[in-house]
């Protein structure tokens, strides 16, 4: 697949990389190479292959939510070393 060098700075554009002119040039070949090796891809037949989001065969790795009971407010408060006030912890404002 022969590409172009505003097909190559259009691939760069959206990778949001900025691209010289020399690294065009150098990048042209080497990704028309890549996209030659995905078109070998595209010959395979794959019709009778199932499609897979994984493979491990896993249907969950995650834990379940539970609900515990958490640090009581005034307990908290007392533990902090920051000031409080309405029960809330002050701190630095940020933006």
């Amino acid at each position: 697949m022969a590409l172009t060098k505003d097909q190559v700075r259009h691939v760069a554009k959206l990778a949001r990389l900025n691209l010289s002119e020399e690294e065009v040039e150098k990048f042209t070949p080497q990704l028309a190479s890549i996209f030659q090796h995905l078109d070998k891809l595209a010959e395979v037949d794959t019709k009778d292959v199932p499609e897979t989001a994984q493979v491990s065969g896993l249907e969950t790795v995650t834990r379940a939510d539970t609900v515990k009971k958490g640090l009581d407010r005034e307990d908290f408060l007392k533990t902090s070393q920051r000031e409080s006030s309405r029960g809330m912890i002050k701190v630095r404002k940020s933006i």
